[in-house]
Protein backbone atom coordinates (compact mmCIF):
# COMPACT_ATOMS: atom_id res chain seq x y z
CA UNK A 1 0.00 0.00 0.00
CA UNK A 2 1.35 3.42 -0.97
CA UNK A 3 2.37 5.69 1.88
CA UNK A 4 0.38 8.92 2.14
CA UNK A 5 2.33 12.09 1.34
CA UNK A 6 2.08 13.56 4.83
CA UNK A 7 3.61 10.39 6.29
CA UNK A 8 6.19 10.04 3.53
CA UNK A 9 7.40 13.61 4.02
CA UNK A 10 7.12 13.75 7.81
CA UNK A 11 10.13 15.65 9.25
CA UNK A 12 13.02 13.34 10.19
CA UNK A 13 14.97 15.90 12.24
CA UNK A 14 14.16 18.90 14.44
CA UNK A 15 15.59 21.18 11.74
CA UNK A 16 12.96 19.87 9.31
CA UNK A 17 10.16 20.97 11.66
CA UNK A 18 9.07 24.16 9.93
CA UNK A 19 7.39 27.11 11.62
CA UNK A 20 8.25 26.13 15.21
CA UNK A 21 11.62 27.85 15.71
CA UNK A 22 11.34 28.35 19.49
CA UNK A 23 10.19 24.79 20.16
CA UNK A 24 12.96 23.41 17.94
CA UNK A 25 15.66 25.51 19.62
CA UNK A 26 14.68 24.42 23.13
CA UNK A 27 14.32 20.72 22.27
CA UNK A 28 17.63 20.65 20.37
CA UNK A 29 19.44 22.25 23.31
CA UNK A 30 17.90 19.69 25.67
CA UNK A 31 19.01 16.96 23.29
CA UNK A 32 22.58 18.28 23.12
CA UNK A 33 22.80 18.21 26.90
CA UNK A 34 20.87 14.93 27.28
CA UNK A 35 18.49 16.73 29.64
CA UNK A 36 15.16 15.23 28.70
CA UNK A 37 12.16 16.04 30.84
CA UNK A 38 10.10 13.16 32.23
CA UNK A 39 6.92 14.75 30.82
CA UNK A 40 6.03 17.16 28.01
CA UNK A 41 2.79 18.85 26.96
CA UNK A 42 2.54 19.92 23.31
CA UNK A 43 -0.43 22.18 22.52
CA UNK A 44 -1.47 23.84 19.28
CA UNK A 45 -3.63 23.65 16.14
CA UNK A 46 -3.90 20.48 14.08
CA UNK A 47 -1.16 19.61 11.62
CA UNK A 48 1.52 21.85 13.14
CA UNK A 49 3.96 19.11 14.18
CA UNK A 50 3.05 18.11 17.74
CA UNK A 51 3.07 14.33 17.22
CA UNK A 52 6.08 14.62 14.90
CA UNK A 53 8.03 16.51 17.58
CA UNK A 54 7.05 13.86 20.13
CA UNK A 55 8.38 11.11 17.84
CA UNK A 56 11.60 13.09 17.33
CA UNK A 57 12.10 13.20 21.09
CA UNK A 58 11.71 9.42 21.15
CA UNK A 59 14.29 9.17 18.37
CA UNK A 60 16.96 11.39 19.93
CA UNK A 61 16.45 9.88 23.39
CA UNK A 62 17.12 6.36 22.06
CA UNK A 63 19.46 7.14 19.14
CA UNK A 64 22.33 4.63 19.38
CA UNK A 65 24.81 6.83 17.52
CA UNK A 66 24.27 9.65 20.03
CA UNK A 67 25.07 7.26 22.88
CA UNK A 68 28.44 6.29 21.37
CA UNK A 69 29.53 9.45 19.51
CA UNK A 70 29.95 12.56 21.74
CA UNK A 71 30.63 14.81 18.73
CA UNK A 72 27.41 13.77 17.01
CA UNK A 73 25.48 14.32 20.26
CA UNK A 74 26.35 18.03 20.04
CA UNK A 75 24.14 18.32 16.95
CA UNK A 76 21.02 17.61 19.02
CA UNK A 77 19.51 15.54 16.21
CA UNK A 78 18.74 11.83 15.61
CA UNK A 79 21.02 10.03 13.15
CA UNK A 80 18.15 8.34 11.25
CA UNK A 81 20.54 5.48 10.52
CA UNK A 82 20.72 3.34 13.67
CA UNK A 83 18.31 0.50 14.43
CA UNK A 84 16.38 2.57 16.96
CA UNK A 85 15.78 5.52 14.61
CA UNK A 86 14.82 3.28 11.70
CA UNK A 87 12.42 1.20 13.79
CA UNK A 88 10.60 4.37 14.93
CA UNK A 89 10.32 5.63 11.33
CA UNK A 90 8.95 2.23 10.28
CA UNK A 91 6.49 2.06 13.19
CA UNK A 92 7.90 -1.10 14.78
CA UNK A 93 9.75 0.22 17.83
CA UNK A 94 8.47 -1.57 20.94
CA UNK A 95 9.70 1.22 23.23
CA UNK A 96 7.53 3.86 21.56
CA UNK A 97 3.89 3.51 22.59
CA UNK A 98 1.37 5.85 20.94
CA UNK A 99 -2.07 6.13 22.51
CA UNK A 100 -5.07 7.83 20.91
CA UNK A 101 -6.90 9.36 23.86
CA UNK A 102 -9.98 9.98 21.71
CA UNK A 103 -10.70 6.23 21.65
CA UNK A 104 -8.75 5.18 24.78
CA UNK A 105 -9.94 7.80 27.22
CA UNK A 106 -11.04 5.88 30.29
CA UNK A 107 -9.45 5.02 33.61
CA UNK A 108 -8.86 1.39 32.58
CA UNK A 109 -6.61 2.46 29.69
CA UNK A 110 -4.58 4.72 32.00
CA UNK A 111 -4.25 1.89 34.52
CA UNK A 112 -2.85 -0.27 31.73
CA UNK A 113 -0.43 2.53 30.90
CA UNK A 114 0.68 2.69 34.55
CA UNK A 115 1.39 -1.04 34.48
CA UNK A 116 3.36 -0.66 31.26
CA UNK A 117 5.38 2.23 32.74
CA UNK A 118 6.76 -0.07 35.43
CA UNK A 119 8.18 -2.45 32.83
CA UNK A 120 11.72 -1.61 31.67
CA UNK A 121 12.33 -0.80 27.97
CA UNK A 122 12.43 -3.79 25.63
CA UNK A 123 15.49 -2.78 23.63
CA UNK A 124 16.65 0.78 24.21
CA UNK A 125 17.36 3.37 26.92
CA UNK A 126 13.96 5.06 27.21
CA UNK A 127 10.37 3.98 26.97
CA UNK A 128 8.38 6.83 25.40
CA UNK A 129 4.60 7.20 25.70
CA UNK A 130 2.80 9.62 23.36
CA UNK A 131 -0.80 10.38 24.36
CA UNK A 132 -2.46 12.12 21.41
CA UNK A 133 -5.63 14.23 21.80
CA UNK A 134 -4.95 14.20 25.56
CA UNK A 135 -7.83 16.61 26.28
CA UNK A 136 -10.24 13.74 25.52
CA UNK A 137 -9.24 11.82 28.65
CA UNK A 138 -11.91 11.59 31.35
CA UNK A 139 -11.55 13.29 34.72
CA UNK A 140 -10.92 9.91 36.35
CA UNK A 141 -8.25 9.08 33.75
CA UNK A 142 -6.46 12.37 34.42
CA UNK A 143 -6.53 11.69 38.16
CA UNK A 144 -5.07 8.23 37.59
CA UNK A 145 -2.29 9.78 35.49
CA UNK A 146 -1.26 12.34 38.12
CA UNK A 147 1.05 10.16 40.21
CA UNK A 148 2.73 8.66 37.15
CA UNK A 149 3.45 12.15 35.77
CA UNK A 150 4.78 13.35 39.12
CA UNK A 151 7.16 10.47 39.81
CA UNK A 152 7.73 8.38 36.67
CA UNK A 153 10.57 5.82 36.52
CA UNK A 154 13.89 7.14 35.20
CA UNK A 155 13.48 5.17 31.95
CA UNK A 156 10.13 6.78 31.01
CA UNK A 157 9.23 9.90 28.98
CA UNK A 158 5.54 10.81 28.70
CA UNK A 159 4.40 13.27 26.03
CA UNK A 160 0.85 14.66 25.91
CA UNK A 161 -0.36 16.30 22.69
CA UNK A 162 -3.55 18.34 22.45
CA UNK A 163 -5.37 20.79 20.21
CA UNK A 164 -7.37 22.13 23.18
CA UNK A 165 -4.96 23.20 25.91
CA UNK A 166 -7.68 24.83 28.01
CA UNK A 167 -9.23 21.38 28.64
CA UNK A 168 -6.06 20.02 30.24
CA UNK A 169 -6.34 20.23 34.06
CA UNK A 170 -3.83 22.53 35.75
CA UNK A 171 -2.76 19.63 37.96
CA UNK A 172 -1.59 17.83 34.80
CA UNK A 173 -0.01 20.74 32.90
CA UNK A 174 1.94 21.89 35.99
CA UNK A 175 3.74 18.53 36.04
CA UNK A 176 4.99 18.87 32.45
CA UNK A 177 7.16 21.08 30.28
CA UNK A 178 4.73 23.02 28.11
CA UNK A 179 5.34 23.87 24.45
CA UNK A 180 2.92 25.81 22.28
CA UNK A 181 2.89 25.14 18.54
CA UNK A 182 1.70 27.89 16.20
CA UNK A 183 0.05 27.74 12.79
CA UNK A 184 2.46 27.67 9.87
CA UNK A 185 2.64 30.68 7.58
CA UNK A 186 1.27 30.40 4.05
CA UNK A 187 4.70 30.76 2.39
CA UNK A 188 6.06 27.89 4.53
CA UNK A 189 3.23 25.55 3.54
CA UNK A 190 3.42 26.66 -0.10
CA UNK A 191 7.17 26.02 -0.19
CA UNK A 192 6.81 22.52 1.22
CA UNK A 193 3.96 21.32 -1.01
CA UNK A 194 5.70 22.80 -4.05
CA UNK A 195 8.80 20.75 -3.16
CA UNK A 196 6.69 17.62 -2.66
CA UNK A 197 4.97 18.16 -6.01
CA UNK A 198 8.36 18.40 -7.73
CA UNK A 199 9.71 15.26 -6.04
CA UNK A 200 6.55 13.28 -6.81
CA UNK A 201 6.36 14.58 -10.41
CA UNK A 202 2.89 16.02 -9.77
CA UNK A 203 1.95 18.55 -12.44
CA UNK A 204 0.10 21.40 -10.77
CA UNK A 205 -0.38 25.11 -11.46
CA UNK A 206 0.88 27.81 -9.10
CA UNK A 207 -2.70 29.05 -8.56
CA UNK A 208 -3.78 25.56 -7.50
CA UNK A 209 -0.84 25.29 -5.07
CA UNK A 210 -1.69 28.70 -3.61
CA UNK A 211 -5.30 27.70 -2.93
CA UNK A 212 -4.20 24.40 -1.35
CA UNK A 213 -1.81 26.25 0.96
CA UNK A 214 -4.39 28.91 1.86
CA UNK A 215 -7.17 26.38 2.53
CA UNK A 216 -4.92 24.40 4.91
CA UNK A 217 -5.27 27.24 7.45
CA UNK A 218 -1.79 26.75 8.90
CA UNK A 219 -1.76 22.95 8.81
CA UNK A 220 0.98 21.17 6.87
CA UNK A 221 -0.86 17.86 7.14
CA UNK A 222 -4.08 19.24 5.65
CA UNK A 223 -2.20 20.72 2.69
CA UNK A 224 -0.26 17.51 2.04
CA UNK A 225 -3.39 15.36 2.35
CA UNK A 226 -5.26 17.57 -0.13
CA UNK A 227 -2.36 17.45 -2.58
CA UNK A 228 -2.34 13.65 -2.24
CA UNK A 229 -6.08 13.50 -2.94
CA UNK A 230 -5.82 15.73 -6.01
CA UNK A 231 -2.87 13.76 -7.38
CA UNK A 232 -5.01 10.61 -7.53
CA UNK A 233 -7.87 12.36 -9.35
CA UNK A 234 -6.23 12.94 -12.69
CA UNK A 235 -3.17 12.14 -14.78
CA UNK A 236 -3.31 15.62 -16.27
CA UNK A 237 -2.02 18.78 -14.66
CA UNK A 238 -3.98 19.91 -11.61
CA UNK A 239 -5.55 23.32 -12.22
CA UNK A 240 -7.20 25.88 -9.96
CA UNK A 241 -10.71 24.72 -10.88
CA UNK A 242 -9.85 21.17 -9.77
CA UNK A 243 -8.95 22.42 -6.30
CA UNK A 244 -12.05 24.63 -6.19
CA UNK A 245 -14.23 21.64 -7.08
CA UNK A 246 -12.75 19.45 -4.34
CA UNK A 247 -12.77 22.17 -1.66
CA UNK A 248 -16.06 23.80 -2.58
CA UNK A 249 -14.38 27.20 -2.32
CA UNK A 250 -12.98 29.71 -4.79
CA UNK A 251 -9.48 31.08 -5.17
CA UNK A 252 -8.05 34.45 -4.20
CA UNK A 253 -8.63 36.08 -7.60
CA UNK A 254 -12.39 35.45 -7.53
CA UNK A 255 -12.67 36.58 -3.91
CA UNK A 256 -10.75 39.79 -4.62
CA UNK A 257 -12.85 40.41 -7.76
CA UNK A 258 -16.13 40.10 -5.84
CA UNK A 259 -14.72 42.24 -3.03
CA UNK A 260 -13.80 44.97 -5.54
CA UNK A 261 -17.31 44.92 -7.01
CA UNK A 262 -18.74 45.21 -3.49
CA UNK A 263 -16.45 48.14 -2.62
CA UNK A 264 -17.40 49.90 -5.86
CA UNK A 265 -21.13 49.22 -5.25
CA UNK A 266 -21.48 47.42 -8.58
CA UNK A 267 -24.65 45.59 -7.56
CA UNK A 268 -25.63 43.97 -10.93
CA UNK A 269 -22.21 42.40 -11.48
CA UNK A 270 -21.88 41.23 -7.84
CA UNK A 271 -25.20 39.39 -8.06
CA UNK A 272 -24.17 37.88 -11.39
CA UNK A 273 -20.83 36.61 -10.00
CA UNK A 274 -22.54 35.06 -6.98
CA UNK A 275 -25.08 33.30 -9.21
CA UNK A 276 -22.28 31.90 -11.40
CA UNK A 277 -20.49 30.57 -8.32
CA UNK A 278 -23.70 29.00 -6.99
CA UNK A 279 -24.39 27.33 -10.34
CA UNK A 280 -20.89 25.87 -10.36
CA UNK A 281 -21.68 24.05 -7.11
CA UNK A 282 -19.40 26.05 -4.81
CA UNK A 283 -20.15 26.42 -1.11
CA UNK A 284 -21.74 29.87 -0.71
CA UNK A 285 -21.28 29.89 3.07
CA UNK A 286 -17.56 29.32 2.53
CA UNK A 287 -17.53 32.08 -0.09
CA UNK A 288 -19.14 34.48 2.39
CA UNK A 289 -16.66 33.47 5.09
CA UNK A 290 -13.75 34.13 2.72
CA UNK A 291 -15.23 37.50 1.74
CA UNK A 292 -15.58 38.47 5.40
CA UNK A 293 -11.94 37.62 6.09
CA UNK A 294 -10.82 39.46 2.95
CA UNK A 295 -12.76 42.65 3.72
CA UNK A 296 -11.69 42.51 7.35
CA UNK A 297 -8.03 42.58 6.28
CA UNK A 298 -8.74 45.36 3.79
CA UNK A 299 -10.35 47.37 6.62
CA UNK A 300 -7.37 46.79 8.88
CA UNK A 301 -4.99 47.97 6.16
CA UNK A 302 -7.18 51.05 5.62
CA UNK A 303 -6.98 52.17 9.22
CA UNK A 304 -3.49 50.83 9.97
CA UNK A 305 -1.22 50.55 6.89
CA UNK A 306 1.60 49.29 9.12
CA UNK A 307 -0.21 45.94 9.32
CA UNK A 308 1.24 45.21 5.88
CA UNK A 309 4.40 43.92 7.59
CA UNK A 310 2.36 41.37 9.57
CA UNK A 311 0.21 40.29 6.62
CA UNK A 312 3.37 39.63 4.56
CA UNK A 313 3.69 36.30 6.38
CA UNK A 314 0.20 35.16 5.39
CA UNK A 315 -0.09 36.35 1.78
CA UNK A 316 1.83 36.28 -1.45
CA UNK A 317 3.25 39.68 -2.51
CA UNK A 318 0.83 40.21 -5.43
CA UNK A 319 -2.15 39.25 -3.25
CA UNK A 320 -1.08 41.74 -0.60
CA UNK A 321 -0.73 44.48 -3.23
CA UNK A 322 -4.30 43.81 -4.37
CA UNK A 323 -5.57 44.22 -0.80
CA UNK A 324 -3.59 47.45 -0.41
CA UNK A 325 -5.26 48.83 -3.56
CA UNK A 326 -8.69 47.88 -2.19
CA UNK A 327 -7.89 49.45 1.18
CA UNK A 328 -7.62 52.83 -0.57
CA UNK A 329 -11.28 52.66 -1.72
CA UNK A 330 -12.55 51.25 1.58
CA UNK A 331 -14.70 53.71 3.56
CA UNK A 332 -16.47 53.70 6.91
CA UNK A 333 -19.71 52.84 5.06
CA UNK A 334 -18.15 49.53 4.10
CA UNK A 335 -18.01 48.57 7.78
CA UNK A 336 -21.79 48.22 7.62
CA UNK A 337 -21.35 45.95 4.61
CA UNK A 338 -18.94 43.81 6.60
CA UNK A 339 -21.41 43.59 9.50
CA UNK A 340 -24.20 42.58 7.11
CA UNK A 341 -22.06 39.80 5.61
CA UNK A 342 -21.28 38.49 9.10
CA UNK A 343 -25.00 38.43 9.89
CA UNK A 344 -25.78 36.73 6.56
CA UNK A 345 -23.11 34.09 7.19
CA UNK A 346 -24.66 33.11 10.53
CA UNK A 347 -28.03 32.64 8.77
CA UNK A 348 -26.61 30.80 5.73
CA UNK A 349 -25.14 27.94 7.74
CA UNK A 350 -28.61 26.78 8.79
CA UNK A 351 -30.63 27.80 5.74
CA UNK A 352 -31.88 25.54 2.96
CA UNK A 353 -31.49 28.52 0.62
CA UNK A 354 -28.06 29.98 1.52
CA UNK A 355 -27.98 32.37 -1.44
CA UNK A 356 -30.97 34.37 -0.12
CA UNK A 357 -29.39 35.81 3.08
CA UNK A 358 -26.28 36.69 1.06
CA UNK A 359 -28.20 38.41 -1.74
CA UNK A 360 -30.44 40.30 0.70
CA UNK A 361 -27.44 41.56 2.68
CA UNK A 362 -25.67 42.74 -0.46
CA UNK A 363 -28.77 44.39 -1.97
CA UNK A 364 -29.53 46.24 1.29
CA UNK A 365 -26.02 47.63 1.45
CA UNK A 366 -25.38 48.34 -2.23
CA UNK A 367 -28.73 49.75 -3.35
CA UNK A 368 -28.49 53.41 -4.33
CA UNK A 369 -28.15 55.69 -1.34
CA UNK A 370 -27.85 59.42 -1.78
Amino acid sequence: MALSLYRKYRPLTFSDLLGQEIVVRVLKNASRQNKFSHAYLFAGPRGTGKTTAARLIAKVANCQKRQTDPEFTKKGEPCNECQSCLSIDQGRNLDLIEIDAASNRGIDEIRNLKESVRVTPASYKYKVFIIDEAHMLTKEAFNALLKTLEEPPAHVIIILATTEFEKIPATISSRTQEFFFKKAYLHQILGKIKLIAEKENIKISNEALELIAASAEGSFRDAESLLDQLATMTNDAIELQDVEMVLGKVGFKKISKIAELLLKKDLPNVLEEIKIIEDSGQNLAQLTKDLIHYLRRVAVLKFNPQMTKIFEKDFLPDHLKTMEVHSKIFTEHHLNLLKSLISAYSQMRYSQFPIIPLEVAIIEQLKTKD
